[in-house]
């Protein structure tokens, strides 16, 4: 099933000192024609998707995995 996922959707890794994340894009951004509106879009839901997860248990629980 993993493989037909990655098939199906680009990911991306972004990563800094701290932290490596790798995040699969179900969105299709190449209906926004403008390049820079289309970064502007993708930024914001990526913005969005880590509110929404630091308002749920599982941010939660995953930070106190790292104790």
């Amino acid at each position: 099933m993993d493989e037909l996922l990655d098939s199906l959707y680009p990911e991306i890794t972004l990563e800094t000192d701290d932290l490596i994340m790798t995040i699969s894009v179900k969105k299709d951004y190449s209906q926004i024609e403008d390049i820079d509106k289309r970064k502007e879009e993708f930024i914001n839901d990526l913005n969005e998707f880590i509110k929404e997860f630091s308002e749920t248990p599982e941010s939660r629980e995953f930070v106190a995995f790292l104790d």
